[in-house]
């Protein structure tokens, strides 16, 4: 452990081991790699072996105390409420934390429920009761589900090839999670409670300060991601075991069609908006890495198309500085993910010109040489032309500042997956996009899934800092996410995992997502039409992407 040897017997917890290092952390250690193997606190040492500490303020170990966090929140709400039949859904993230609606009650949500919710969980974790994980065969689960009135997870289980299921109990109330929990209630000493839509917001510390910061609400894109999911449950298909059922029983044509359908529609009823503003010149798209921004940008061209405008695509990566003028990180490499890496004065006067009536020629980024180059792309504009111009930065007033307002109109795209695992458990919006990609990176660039996951952090960093601060800035906010994807993805996806080295450092991450795609059955893609925006990722699209 931290380099040194230390002899400890057979049989004792990590948890106990952890009290001995806890001095040298500054956060809370929350669990531990074994042998490169993550592992629960309570579990016990068996063999010799190598100790690696995750606090809370690492990935896993965030995830960890935000699952701790919801259980406690579960088991607080049910000693309040359960006589009455009261249960929680717990939905999106958002912001700093989840949004949850009570279920099978007519209680309402008002801040002297939460204020009491929010005592009773506190409680709880003064009590520092004990987290306990018990492993039955899924039939076992399935039946338990069945007399808990748990009918999501009932059905989840029903479609597991797993021969066992862990389910966690903690003072009597049981109930399973999608990852590794904390050993008991003590662990959870932050979190907050707020009323927000029809429902609340359970807020969660900051990672790195462990404070909980006041709560910044996303309007736009919850306002979005919960028409989504009303829609999937009107459809019938508001979490994986319902998806699952309609693979099983033949209805997921038909639930494929009137997905693609509702997507067609919304990018029509988005370019009759555009058309109907009629100032509109530049239509600028960003959204974060794998929301099908280049699918999204041919579909809406053709639509505009349909109305009379002349849409030209302008991606902004052509207007990359010559690559040994592009700023480096703070480890020395290129920084192609920062505004500076643009060469934002010569994209601001080739715009200003073409507003004007001039004609221009427009750049085009060689990426092989790293330099720009004119290959006698002109352009001029007439009454009809419009440019659909996407990139990370396309939100970024800095990027276009020398535009009218009136002549700009700002899309913000994102796959917010509105499928839910189970009533307790959401589906990380970040890992559709992380499978999506990894089955993309591997089909256009050959790049392997180990490589993809490996750089999967710091895209992650670009999105955080350069694209999600101005995504309610955007004036629509479109949904790319499909219901029946990640079925589709799972078949592209599997192989590529499976071949990430067990002692790569990317292995526990490709293990977690094996067994989340292990959750679907899987679904053919020949009869998914070439202009899906799934197209994108898997191929076969009618379009160059």
């Amino acid at each position: 452990m931290n380099g040194e040897e230390a002899v400890y017997e057979k049989g004792t917890t990590f948890e106990q081991i952890a009290r001995d290092y806890q001095k040298d952390f500054e956060q809370p250690i929350a669990l531990v790699f074994f042998n490169g193997r993550l592992r629960e606190l309570n579990k016990t040492l068996k063999e010799d072996g190598t100790v690696k500490f995750v606090t809370v303020a690492d990935k896993p170990g965030v995830k960890a105390y935000r699952r701790t966090a919801v259980l406690l929140m579960q088991k607080a709400l049910d000693d309040l409420c359960g006589d009455k039949g009261a249960g929680v859904r717990v939905l999106q993230t958002t912001g700093n934390g989840q949004y949850c609606e009570l279920t099978g009650t007519d209680i309402e949500v008002t801040d002297g429920l939460l204020k009491d919710l929010g005592a009773r969980m506190r409680r709880l974790a003064d009590e520092d009761l004990p987290i306990h994980k018990e492993n039955r065969s899924t039939a076992e689960a399935v039946r338990l589900f069945h007399e808990l009135g748990m009918t999501d997870k009932e059905k989840l289980f029903g479609y597991r090839r797993s021969s066992r299921v862990n389910i966690y109990e903690l003072d009597g109330y049981r109930d399973y999670f999608y990852g590794y929990m904390l050993p008991s209630t003590g662990y959870v000493k932050n979190f907050d409670l707020i009323r927000y839509s029809d429902g609340f917001v359970l807020l969660y510390p900051d990672p790195k300060t462990g404070i909980v910061s006041e709560y910044r609400p996303s309007d736009k894109l919850f306002a979005t991601q919960r028409e989504s999911s009303k829609w999937g449950e009107k459809m019938g298909v508001k979490n994986i075991g319902e998806l699952n059922e309609a693979i099983a029983t033949g209805r997921i044509q038909d639930i494929i069609l009137m997905q693609e359908a509702q997507m067609e529609a919304r990018i029509g009823e988005l370019a009759d908006i555009i058309a109907t503003a009629g100032s509109k010149k530049f239509i600028m798209i960003a959204g974060p890495s794998s929301s099908g921004k280049t699918t999204f940008s041919h579909r809406l061209s053709i639509h505009l198309s349909a109305l009379g405008m002349k849409p030209h695509p302008i991606p902004l990566d052509d207007y990359y500085l010559d690559r040994e003028k592009t700023p480096r990180d703070e480890n020395g490499n290129y920084d192609f993910e920062c505004l500076e890496a643009l060469d934002v004065e010569l994209f601001n006067k080739d715009m200003s010109a073409l507003l004007a009536g001039e004609r221009v020629e427009l750049p085009v980024f060689n990426f092989k040489t790293g330099r720009r180059e004119y290959r006698g792309k002109y352009m001029q504009l007439g009454p009809e032309d419009i440019l659909v111009i996407e990139g990370i930065h396309g939100l970024n007033d800095k990027l276009s500042y020398s535009l009218p307002g009136e002549s700009k109109f700002r899309i913000y795209i994102s796959a917010l997956t509105q499928l839910a695992i189970d009533e307790h458990n959401a589906l990380p919006t970040t890992d559709g996009r992380l499978i999506r990609r990894i089955v993309r990176d591997a089909r256009t660039r050959n790049t392997s899934a180990q490589e993809t996951i490996a750089m999967w952090d710091s895209v992650r960093r670009g999105e955080e800092k350069y694209i999600f601060p101005f995504q309610e800035s955007a004036d629509y906010i479109f949904n790319s996410a499909l219901l029946y994807e990640l079925a589709v993805l799972k078949i592209y996806a599997e192989p590529l995992l499976f071949n990430i080295p067990k002692d790569a450092p990317e292995y526990v991450e490709a293990k977690r997502l094996l067994k989340f795609l292990d959750y679907f059955l899987a679904i053919p893609s020949e009869n998914i039409h070439h202009n899906s925006l799934v197209r994108e990722f898997i191929g076969g699209s009618c379009f160059n992407v």
